[in-house]
C-alpha cells in the first residue's frame, strides 16, 4: 500500500469520525477572494507588548490554531516574520494589509501540531529574540512601530504545503533591551521629545427608551431590553470601563499622573436611563412590539452600584457632556427646531452634573462621527459652543480638501508598501473656522471670538482604538483604501494594532507635526478592563520612558488657535453614515407639535408633573430617531427600522395627547329657554397637566355668540362654560364647536351642537301688542255704554231677571266697599 493512498484512507476515516466532533462543519469556509480556508490563526497574547530597554530580550506569541475546513490537515507549523518599520501614519492601518511577501525578515517554522482534524484547536507559543545574535531574531536595530506578520503553514488532504492562514499585529518598540557587552539597550532617540497626551473616555450606549411614553411622576420607565443592566453588572461593557479608569486613580494628595489626561466622555441620555433603571423599571417582552407586554427589569441593584462609582470617578476627573444619544450633528442642524437642538446641546451638561454630582467642561462639544457640515458648526456657535472636537481630516486650511481619498470605494485585498492612503496632512492642535462664525451674544466677555474653532484629533490612533474591544465599527473618517473587516483579527491583535498607533507619534518626531495627540475611542467602545487598563498603562510606559507628558483636556482645548484660517470638510463617508434624509422631516413636523402643545400647557403650583417634565420624553424620542448608533456597519437597515419605529411612536402619542382636550358632545337638540339664554358646554381634559383652551365657535347668521377668551382646564379633569348666546329665530340649528391652544392649534375632535330657541321675535312681539290695544278698546266701549245706560250688545241672550240680578249685585258690593 503506497504512502498517498495509506493518506487518503487515514483522512476518510477522520473526517467520518470527526462528524460527532463538529457536526456543524460540512464545507470548508472562504476568504474574501473565495479561496477555500482550512485553517484559522487566532492572535491570543503577544509579551511584552511593548518593547523596553528593560524587556526580556525575546519577544513570545501565544495563539491558537483551528482546523475550520472539511479536510484533514497535516504538519502544522508556525514562524514569525517582520516588516520595515512604520514610516507614515497611514501605514499604522496600510501595514496591515501588505503582502506577506513584504514581511521579509522570517523567523523559522515552529511545529504546532502533526495533524488537526476538522473542528480541532491547538494552542502554541513561539519565541523569537527581538535583536540579532547567534539564534534567529527579528533583527531589530531602532526603535520604532513594526510589523509583525504570525504565518501558520499546513499540508491539508489532497493538497500541497502551503500558508493557510496569518494573523498581524503592531509591536511598538520604544527601546531594545541589551543582550551582551557588543549589544548594549538602544534608548529612544533624544530627538523624541515627550508628546503632550490627552485621553478621552467614552461612556455611551445605544438607545434603550422605549419611544411614545410621556412623563409622569410614579409611572415605570420602559426600556426595550435588559441588555443595559448587564452591561453595567459585573463584568459588563460599561462596568469594564469604568473598572478600568479605577485602576488609574491616584490616592487623596497623590499626583494625579496619567488620571489627568483622561477626560470622561459621557452621554447624558445613557446616565440618565440607568438613574431611571435605579427606581425600577419594566422591560419590553419583544423588543420589536412596543405596545406588547412588559416585564420587571432586573438591573435596579447593578444600575446604583454603576452610577456611584461613576460619581466616584466623576468627583476626581475631568467630565464632559456628549450630545444626547450620539445625535447626528448635521441632521439636526436640517431639522431647525430651536427646542430640539436646545435639548440635544444645552441640556447634557445640566442632566451630567445633575446625576453625577459634578460640573462638567462646557463650551465643547464632541459630534460622534468626527466631521460635521457648515450648518451643523454653525448650530453649534449658536448655542454656546466655542469648540468642536473633530477629525484631522475634517478641516481643511488654503481652501484645498483635508482628504481627498475618503470616496465611499471599497479597499482592497493587499496594499503595496508605497500606496497612497490619504489622511496624511499634519493639522495644528486648535484651528480657527471663521467661515462658521456668529454674533457674539449680548452680554458676552469682551474679545469673544465669533468663530467656532476645532480641536482636532489623530484619525489613525482613533481608527485604531475603534477597533479595539468587542464589536469594533470602523470610524467614518477612516480613509476608504483602509477600511476593512477587523473582526478577522483577534483581540489581542487588535489591541496591538492600538498600542503600536498610541506609540507611533512619539517615536516619529517632525517639524511639521505637533508634539501633541488626542486620543478618541468610538463614543460606543467595547473595550474591556484588561484592555483599557492595557491602553492607560501605554500613556504611562510612554510617560516614564520621557515620550509623553500627560496633558489635561481643558488644556488642549483652551489653547490658541494656528493663525491660518481653516473650513469644514463634511466627508462623504461620514454623510454616507449620516441619519437618513427621509427622516428630517417627520422629526421637524413632531418637534413643532410638541413646541405648540408645551406654549399652551400650564404650570399650576399643587401640581406635581410639569409641563416641561411631562413632554420631554417626546423630544428626546425624536432626536434618539436621529441617533448615530449603529449607523457604522455596511448595512444600516436595522437603525433605519429603530429610528422609524421612534418617528411613529411619538407621532401615535403627540396625536393621543392632542386628542385628549376636547369638548364633550350634548347628545341631542339643546333648547334655550329664550333668545339670550347662555350656551352650556363641557370640556374635558385628559392630560395630567394643565392646559390653556379657546373655544372655536363657527356661529350660524342667526346666532350671535360672544367669545370667553382663553380659558384654562384643570388637569385629568373637566370644567362647564356658559357662552353668552343669541339665537334669533326658532328653527333648530347645528353650531359647529372645537377647541384650540391660544395660537389657534386645534385640540381633540370637532363636535357640534343642535340648539333650539323658545324665542318668536319680531312676529310675536307684533301679535302681544294688537292683542293689547284690542284688549283696551272692548273694555272701554263697554264701560262707556254703561255709563250711558245703554244695555250692551254683549248682554244679548241673557233674561232680563238674571241681569237685574247682576245689577242689583254688583251695587251691593259697591255700598259694601263704601262703607
Amino acid at each position: 500500500m503506497t504512502g498517498g493512498l495509506f493518506r487518503l484512507i487515514t483522512a476518510v476515516l477522520t473526517i467520518l469520525g470527526s462528524m460527532t466532533l463538529l457536526p456543524a462543519v460540512a464545507h470548508a469556509q472562504t476568504d474574501e477572494s473565495g479561496t477555500p480556508k482550512f485553517l484559522k490563526l487566532t492572535l491570543d497574547a503577544v509579551a511584552p507588548g511593548t518593547v523596553t530597554t528593560g524587556s526580556d530580550p525575546k519577544l513570545t506569541v501565544s495563539g491558537t490554531v483551528t482546523n475550520i475546513g472539511d479536510r484533514v490537515v497535516d504538519d502544522v507549523s508556525v514562524r514569525i516574520q517582520r516588516a520595515a518599520a512604520v514610516e507614515a501614519p497611514s501605514g499604522l492601518r496600510s501595514s496591515l494589509r501588505l503582502d506577506q511577501v513584504n514581511y521579509e525578515v522570517t523567523g523559522p517554522f515552529q511545529d504546532v501540531a502533526p495533524q488537526l482534524s476538522p473542528g480541532q484547536r491547538k494552542q502554541f507559543s513561539v519565541s523569537i529574540a527581538l535583536r540579532a545574535g547567534s539564534e534567529a531574531s527579528l533583527g531589530l536595530t531602532d526603535p520604532g512601530v513594526y510589523p509583525l506578520l504570525l504565518n501558520v503553514n499546513g499540508e491539508p488532504a489532497y493538497g500541497t504545503q502551503a500558508r493557510l492562514d496569518d494573523a498581524r499585529f503592531l509591536l511598538p518598540v520604544l527601546g531594545l533591551p541589551g543582550t551582551d557587552e557588543t549589544n548594549p539597550p538602544v534608548a529612544t532617540p533624544p530627538e523624541a521629545s515627550p508628546v503632550a497626551t490627552t485621553m478621552i473616555w467614552p461612556l455611551a450606549d445605544r438607545p434603550r427608551m422605549v419611544a411614545g411614553k410621556p412623563g409622569s411622576v410614579n409611572g415605570q420607565a420602559e426600556l426595550l431590553d435588559d441588555e443595559l443592566a448587564a452591561s453595567v453588572g459585573k463584568g459588563g461593557r460599561l462596568e469594564q470601563l469604568v473598572a478600568a479608569l479605577e485602576s488609574v486613580v491616584p490616592a487623596p494628595g497623590k499626583d494625579k499622573g496619567v488620571a489627568g489626561s483622561v477626560c470622561i466622555a459621557i452621554d447624558p441620555d445613557l446616565v440618565s436611563t440607568v438613574q431611571t433603571m435605579t427606581r425600577g423599571y419594566r422591560v419590553l417582552a419583544s423588543p420589536s412590539d412596543p405596545s406588547g407586554a412588559t416585564r420587571e427589569g432586573t438591573g435596579a441593584a447593578n444600575a446604583q452600584a454603576w452610577l456611584d462609582r461613576l460619581r466616584a470617578l466623576a468627583g476626581s476627573m475631568c467630565t464632559v457632556a456628549l450630545p444626547f444619544a450620539q445625535v447626528d450633528m448635521s441632521a439636526l442642524a436640517a431639522v431647525n427646531d430651536p427646542e430640539l437642538s436646545a435639548r440635544a446641546l444645552i441640556a447634557p451638561a445640566d442632566v451630567v452634573d445633575s446625576i453625577l454630582g459634578t460640573q462638567s467642561l462646557r463650551g465643547v462639544s464632541l459630534p460622534d462621527a468626527g466631521s460635521i457640515d457648515d450648518p451643523a458648526g454653525r448650530l453649534l456657535r449658536e448655542h454656546g459652543y466655542g469648540t468642536a472636537v473633530l477629525a484631522g481630516s475634517a478641516v481643511s486650511g488654503d481652501g484645498s480638501p483635508a482628504d481627498t481619498d475618503n470616496a465611499l470605494t471599497t479597499a482592497p485585498t493587499t496594499l503595496a508598501p508605497d500606496v497612497v492612503v490619504g489622511g496624511e496632512q499634519a493639522v495644528p492642535d486648535v484651528v480657527r473656522v471663521p467661515g462658521v462664525s456668529v454674533e457674539p451674544p449680548a452680554g458676552a466677555a469682551a474679545g469673544t471670538d465669533p468663530a467656532l474653532r476645532v480641536t482636532t484629533f489623530d484619525i489613525w490612533s482613533a481608527t485604531a482604538l475603534a477597533a479595539v474591544g468587542s464589536n469594533p465599527p470602523t470610524p467614518s473618517f477612516t480613509p476608504s483604501k483602509v477600511r476593512f473587516d477587523v473582526t478577522n483579527d483577534s483581540r489581542a491583535a487588535r489591541l496591538q494594532d492600538a498600542l503600536g498607533a498610541m506609540a507611533w507619534g512619539a517615536l516619529n518626531p517632525s517639524p511639521d507635526r505637533p508634539r501633541s495627540q488626542l486620543l478618541m475611542p468610538p463614543q460606543q467602545w467595547g473595550a474591556s478592563r484588561e484592555e483599557g487598563i492595557a491602553l492607560l498603562k501605554q500613556v504611562e510606559l510612554l510617560t516614564r520612558n520621557n515620550l509623553a507628558s500627560p496633558r489635561a483636556f481643558a488644556d488642549l482645548v483652551t489653547q490658541a488657535p494656528d493663525p491660518q484660517p481653516f473650513a469644514l470638510e463634511y466627508l462623504p463617508r461620514a454623510a454616507q453614515d449620516a441619519a437618513p434624509e427621509r427622516f428630517i422631516e417627520p422629526v421637524h413636523a413632531q418637534g413643532a407639535r410638541v413646541t405648540e402643545l408645551m406654549r399652551a400647557l400650564v404650570e399650576l403650583p399643587e401640581s406635581e408633573l410639569t409641563p416641561h417634565a411631562f413632554l420631554t420624553p417626546a423630544r428626546e424620542d425624536l432626536l434618539r430617531a436621529l441617533s448615530l448608533s449603529d449607523r457604522r456597519a455596511d448595512n444600516d437597515t436595522l437603525a433605519d427600522l429603530h429610528a422609524q419605529r421612534r418617528i411613529d411612536q411619538a407621532t401615535r402619542e403627540l396625536d393621543t395627547m392632542f386628542a385628549s382636550v376636547s369638548v364633550l358632545p350634548p347628545g341631542g337638540v339643546y333648547t334655550l329657554a329664550s333668545e339670550q339664554s347662555p350656551l352650556l358646554l363641557v370640556a374635558r381634559n385628559e392630560l395630567p397637566v394643565a392646559i390653556r383652551v379657546m373655544f372655536r365657535i363657527e356661529a350660524p347668521a342667526e346666532t350671535n355668540i360672544t367669545d370667553i377668551g382663553e380659558q384654562l382646564l384643570p388637569p385629568s379633569g373637566t370644567r362647564s362654560f356658559q357662552i353668552p348666546t343669541e339665537v334669533s329665530d326658532s328653527r333648530k340649528l347645528v353650531i359647529p364647536i372645537a377647541l384650540t391652544t391660544p395660537d389657534g392649534i386645534a385640540l381633540g375632535d370637532a363636535t357640534s351642537v343642535s340648539v333650539r330657541s323658545n324665542a318668536y321675535g319680531q312676529a310675536l312681539a307684533i301679535i302681544t301688542g294688537c292683542a293689547a290695544i284690542l284688549l283696551l278698546l272692548l273694555a272701554g266701549r263697554r264701560l262707556l255704554r254703561r255709563f250711558r245706560g245703554q244695555p250692551d250688545p254683549a248682554d244679548e241672550g241673557f233674561a232680563p231677571e238674571t241681569v237685574e240680578r247682576a245689577g242689583r249685585l254688583r251695587r251691593a258690593r259697591q255700598k259694601l266697599r263704601g262703607q
